[in-house]
């Protein structure tokens, strides 16, 4: 039986960790025996970890790792190489603020066999127009720096098989920030069989946003940067 484990990573979620987790872990188990709910606490300093303790003592498909503080996509990284440790054969991410609908993975699930990378993209967006533009901004940064066109690189909705991800994370620099918008990038690069299916987006579901448009500004400049020394390296591999 294919095995999915869906990775979250969390960073000061404990006003939204619970509802998550129950609604994801229900998805998780509607799978199969041996899907897992993998949730990364990112170092946070609130009362996150504590309630991922207690819940995985009531909810088996749960299992809670706790990391150094290392941002989005380190934990990201760190629930995917989690999770191809542990032999899954497909691999989900979302994030734990609420934002994302359990309700829409069914589409994605069926068709997996189809697709190294099944993707959503935000059509109803609730996070504000300054993230949209953000979004927009990164759908063509990505374009010019690393030469690949997706409409939505950096959604958290998004479904992997194993081996495309594998493949993935041997070409992405260790603790990288933005480790999604590589993996979207990589998949129209190497032109791969990818879906795109539509998600919706809705407003944070409670705490506090920890990227602001200066940070997210700083992030950007870095990730150019980091973008044209991914690409030299792989047109030295004759990607």
């Amino acid at each position: 039986m294919e095995k999915l484990y869906i990775v979250i990573p969390a960073y000061n979620e404990e006003a939204n960790i619970e509802k998550v987790v129950r609604q994801w872990h229900q998805v998780a188990c509607q799978t199969g025996p041996e899907a897992r709910l993998v949730v990364v606490n990112d170092g946070s300093r609130d009362g996150t970890a504590q309630k991922l303790e207690a819940l995985a003592r009531e909810l088996p498909a749960l299992i809670p790792l706790t990391k150094p503080n290392g941002g989005h996509g380190s934990a990201c990284l760190f629930g995917y190489r989690y999770a191809l440790e542990q032999g899954a054969d497909y691999i989900f991410q979302t994030d734990s603020d609420g934002q994302t609908l359990p309700e829409e993975f069914a589409p994605f699930w069926e068709q997996r066999a189809g697709y190294d990378l099944v993707i959503g993209r935000r059509v109803h967006r609730g996070d504000g127009f300054s993230r949209w533009v953000v979004t927009k901004v990164l759908k063509y940064v990505t374009l010019f720096f690393l030469r690949a066109y997706t409409a939505d690189p950096n959604t958290p909705y998004r479904l992997m098989k194993r081996d495309f991800l594998a493949r993935c994370l041997e070409l992405i620099p260790e603790n990288f920030f933005l480790p999604n918008v590589l993996i979207a990038a990589f998949a129209a690069r190497m032109d791969l069989p990818v879906l795109s299916l539509p998600v919706s987006f809705l407003p944070r579901q409670g705490g506090v946003n920890s990227l602001n448009l200066a940070r997210i500004f700083r992030i950007g400049l870095k990730a150019v940067g980091d973008f044209r020394r991914v690409d030299r390296a792989l047109r030295r591999q004759g990607l």
